[in-house]
């Protein structure tokens, strides 16, 4: 698959698709390149991998290095990178932060949540060369200050309120925009407020594209499957089938036999 740009992200508006997927490391990136058109090394390997109970506590340290794996994992495949939590509280720590990410990997862009209000990072930043995918709705980040993950869009006013966050995402030069956990009719009016691409998560099949954690998807993680999660495998099952068959042969000395000796 021919790696995307951003010109060419921007050309699937309301076209095909674009299929996004979380990736952490070398292997599952080689894996998922074959089919996805950007990968997201998204702080959430911070709860999937970390065995922490949010993103928050995931460092800048950690996503360039995770971001390097999979770069190396997906040389042809479009890559964004999370700006974790902490990471962009104003516009030279921001800077700073793209730039380290810049400078010690090969992602095409990073990702920044909030909306309106962090209009003006994501403006300093594209005026510095720097790609930026805006992230509104759901905002894991805001976790704790909002009481839990809750789902946007429920009313006409936080309706409108998506709606002006994306159009002051793009105005701010944001050339691609992740919408979470939002009522499905909301997510597809943002979608149509704007001219960049609209990625979904959670938020309906009325947008430009979906994104899901690849954990999730692959049935691995299990000690919580959110509501718009579809499980395209039992991976955790067919895991644990499988290292529980390799430790039985073990005790039992059936492996290795003579197919697998020198």
């Amino acid at each position: 698959m021919k790696k995307l740009t951003i010109g060419s992200i921007q050309k699937r508006k309301d076209a095909l698709p674009l299929v996004m997927i979380t990736a952490y490391d070398a292997l599952f990136a080689r894996l998922f390149s074959e089919s996805a058109d950007i990968l997201l090394v998204g702080d959430s390997l911070n709860m999937s991998f970390g065995g922490n109970n949010d993103t928050l506590s995931a460092t800048m340290d950690q996503m360039i290095y995770h971001t390097n794996a999979v770069c190396k994992g997906a040389p042809e495949t479009f890559i964004i990178t999370d700006m974790p939590f902490g990471s962009y509280t104003d516009e030279a720590t921001a800077l700073t932060n793209a730039i380290r990410v810049y400078r010690e990997t090969s992602a095409d862009a990073i990702k920044i949540e909030g909306g309106a209000e962090k209009a003006h990072l994501i403006k300093h930043l594209t005026l510095n060369g720097f790609a930026v995918c805006g992230h509104i709705g759901l905002l894991p980040q805001a976790v704790r200050a909002e009481g839990g993950y809750k789902v946007k869009g429920k009313n006409e006013h936080e309706a409108l309120s998506l709606i002006a966050d994306a159009q002051a995402i793009q105005q701010a030069g944001a050339f691609i925009i992740v919408i979470e956990g939002v009522k499905a009719d909301v997510a597809t009016r943002v979608a149509q407020s704007v001219s960049i691409p609209v990625i979904g998560i959670g938020a309906g099949n009325g947008v430009d594209g979906q994104v899901l954690v690849f954990s999730d998807m692959l049935g691995l993680y299990e000690p919580f499957v959110p509501k718009f999660v579809k499980q395209y495998m039992d991976g955790a099952s067919a895991v644990k089938k499988s290292v529980s068959d390799y430790a039985s042969e073990v005790q039992k000395r059936s492996f290795p036999d003579e197919n697998y000796v020198y």
